[in-house]
This record gives structure tokens, sequence and C-alpha cells, in this order.
């Protein structure tokens, strides 16, 4: 475990710059307004009132579109604004104890990338040519624009060649500049895509110099642990748990649930998983969920098992949003944000007081981070579970039903957040229709 002692206590408001700023959609020399960057300090208070903290940032290098087009990776999108703007942000942020995590996108770049661009210009011959998996014609040459892999099959995305050590030392670069500015850490998009062996090499000599950081792997499929050990990383975004957490509200079925728990406990055996309910690139909760008067219980769900939590922003306030597989698909789910937090709807502040609740029960027990789940009591509508690390103990039961259900409380003596109604003789607990509860 390379894990930083202070990522027990992590709890992140994930924030895509270029859609909160309300940026263009495309890269522009002349943007409509200048230090957009800066829009974001005056929202640093209201993570902090959240309980996040820290703030999880997605792409603000210089880019082609949406950021995961990197076409300068030393210099901040122009649409967002200057390096001193990030200066400032980074210096704000940790004035009020807040971290920050960088997106960076290492295995694949814009086409417009200088050195994908020289290749273009100079043919075989260029210097950055191995960096790139390139076939050429039998008449390549300057001018002359190979084949190349890229990503998913996006044309515009081109794939980094991960096996020539000139890619590494540009990564390790790029990563330890961005450190050495005040980031925290980074989380490594489409890391699935990587192989591990690149970076563990990449991890190993930036932790030399910066042993505090922190890296998390984007992994939507395979063997989560595994990719995480032999790369190096502290951790990986669990998707099985976000997948598992909408789809058991939706059919009413703690099946699903209890059994991507056991899933999860076994992850947690040799690292904190990224947990999540809401991110960049899915519909958002509140619109996943056909009833939204249960997306309370994802959010129990999300801060009270093991791992380190991400708070997408605008979930807090019960934001909606569909993610769709089209040009344009990923806007509804990377808004614009109001000016300030005295510009936000009250119609958001019912599930934002659940996250304050709820993060204020993460907060006064960080042993969450690591705590494996236990079944209790367990059926399609109800799902009671405890958490245990050593000594340390909480129990949450979960009701799904239209009725109050008499659940067991697992010899807890108090309610710590949620409404029900305890009884410590009976060792019960009146959970109300739709209801939950966190018990200690």
């Amino acid at each position: 475990m390379n894990e930083p002692d202070w990522v027990q206590h992590a709890i992140w408001w994930q924030v895509y710059p270029l859609g909160f700023v309300g940026a263009e959609k495309t890269a522009t020399l002349d943007p409509a307004a200048d230090h957009r960057l800066l829009d974001l300090v005056p929202w640093l208070d209201y993570a902090v009132g959240l309980g996040a903290s820290g703030i999880a940032l997605g792409p603000i290098f210089e880019s082609e579109t949406h950021g995961y087009d990197t076409t300068d990776y030393f210099r901040i999108d122009s649409r967002l604004g200057s390096l001193e703007d990030f200066d400032t942000l980074v210096t704000e942020a940790h004035r009020r104890g807040l971290r920050i995590l960088l997106d960076g996108v290492f295995n694949h770049t814009g086409r417009s990338f200088a050195p994908f661009q020289d290749v273009l210009k100079s043919g075989p011959q260029a210097d950055a040519a191995s960096w790139f998996s390139l076939e050429w014609p039998d008449d390549g040459g300057p001018g002359v624009e190979p084949a190349y892999q890229d990503f998913e099959g996006h044309h515009h995305l081109v794939a980094l060649n991960h096996e020539e050590p000139a890619v590494a030392d540009f990564v390790v670069e790029v990563m330890e500049y961005w450190l050495g500015r005040g980031a925290d850490g980074w989380r490594l998009d489409a890391a699935y895509a990587v192989p591990s062996s690149f970076w563990s090499k990449v991890t190993a000599r930036v932790r030399s110099s910066h042993p505090n950081a922190y890296f998390v792997g984007e992994y939507i499929h395979g063997d989560y642990a595994e990719e995480v050990r032999a790369g190096g990383l502290d951790s990986a975004t669990q998707y099985e748990l976000w997948k598992a957490v909408w789809s058991s509200l939706n059919d009413a079925n703690f099946f699903e649930l209890a059994a991507a728990f056991e899933r999860h406990n076994a992850l947690l055996s040799s690292y904190a998983p990224l947990t999540f309910i809401g991110n960049h690139d899915v519909t958002r909760i509140a619109s996943k969920l056909s009833d939204a008067a249960l997306v309370p219980h994802a959010v129990v769900v999300l801060l009270t098992v093991g791992g380190t939590p991400s708070i997408y922003y605008g979930d807090e306030q019960g934001y909606r949003g569909v993610k769709e597989d089209r040009a344009g698909g990923d806007d509804d789910v990377r808004p614009l944000f109001p000016p300030s937090p005295d510009h936000l709807s009250p119609l958001g502040g019912p599930i934002f007081a659940v996250h304050q609740e709820l993060i204020g029960v993460r907060r006064r027990n960080s042993w969450l981070h690591r705590a494996t789940s236990e079944a209790l009591q367990l059926s399609n509508e109800v799902f009671v579970y405890r958490l245990a690390v050593g000594a340390d103990a909480l129990v949450v039961a979960l009701n799904l039903s239209h009725d109050t259900r008499r659940l067991s409380a697992a010899g807890a003596t108090a309610v710590v957040a949620g409404a029900a109604t305890l009884d410590v003789d009976a060792d019960a607990v009146l959970v109300p229709p739709r209801g939950w509860a966190v018990l200690g």
C-alpha cells in the first residue's frame, strides 16, 4: 500500500471545469471571458460547507474540445485562464484545507499535440515518431499522414505508445511539474487502456520526489485489485458498486447490492476504491433512479461503505441530467453552475442537507475508509448491514417498502443519522416508509 495518510480523510467534490464555467465547446484563442478558472474560488467555501476535503478537477489543460483531447500538458486551457489563475485556485483551496486532484489524460492526446503534428510534418524521421503506434504507407514521408492507433475508435484521439521510454519520461515530467505547483494527486483517465507496467514505472519515479501524491486509475472492467497492485496505484474507480446501487434501488432488489458488497469487501483487503454515484461520464443519479425519492438511499451507501467517496458537482443539489450516446451527449451532465452558491435554487436544499448529515458521520468516523460490511438482515426491500474496523462499528438500515419496517438494530444504541425510532430494549429500529437510518 502506497496510499498517503491524508487519503483516509478524503471526500472529493468532483468538478468538470469546462462545463462548470460555461466555456466554449471548442478551443479558441479569444474566449468570451478571461480567468474563468477563478470562477471556482467562490465555490471553495461551499465545498467546505458540504464537508468535502478536496476538489477533484476534470481536465484543465489546453485541448481541442472536451478536455480529454489534450494538446499542451503544460498550459492551462485558454478557455479557463492562465497558469497564475491555477496557482491562485490551488492557494485558495489549500488555505481552506482542500486538496486538489488533477485529471491526467495519458493514454491518448488530441491531434494538435505538438509531437504528433511534428510527425505529420516531418514523416517517419520525426523525433517523436516512436511516441505513437504508426503504420506508414509505402510512400510515407513528410506531409503524409500515417495510419495510427486511436482510443476506442475515436480518430481524433491519438493513442500514445506506452512501450516508448520517452513517453514515460514525458508523463513523469508532466506529473512532477503540476505536483510541484501544488496539486495533490492524479486521476488517470482511461487507465485500463494503458499497460500496468507503464503506470508502475511512472508512479515509482514520481513518488520518489512526491511521496504524498495520490494516484487513482479509471477502470471500468477487469481485475481492479491486480491492476492497482501491478500499476503501483493507490486506487481505482468502483464502477461495479455504482451499477449495483442504482440497479438494486430501481429493481427493489437488495440482493444485488449485498452481492456487490461482498466483492467490495474483497477489494478493500488490498486498497480503498474510489466510490461514487455520479461522475462526468454517467447519467446523474437523480435521473438514473426511477424514483428520485430514493436518492438519499444511494447517498447513504456512498458515504457509509469503505473507500474514498467522490460527489459529482450538482448531485448534492439533486441535479438531473441524462448522458446520451451522440455528439454532445455529455453536455447534460456537465452543466454550467451559477456564479455563486447564493444563486442556487432552494429546491436543492433537502438533498444538500442529506449529504451534509452523512458526510458529517463520515468525517467523525474516518475508519469507514477501510471498513468492510456484513449483511445482517436482507430481503428485496430491506437491507441492514454492519460496517466495522476492529472495535469501531456502525449499522445502516435501508427500507424501500411503502410501510414502516421493524428491523434489527444489531446492538446499536443511538440513531446518528436519518429518521428512525430506536427501541434499545428490543434491539430493534422502526424505519419509516422509503426511509433509512445510520445507527451507532
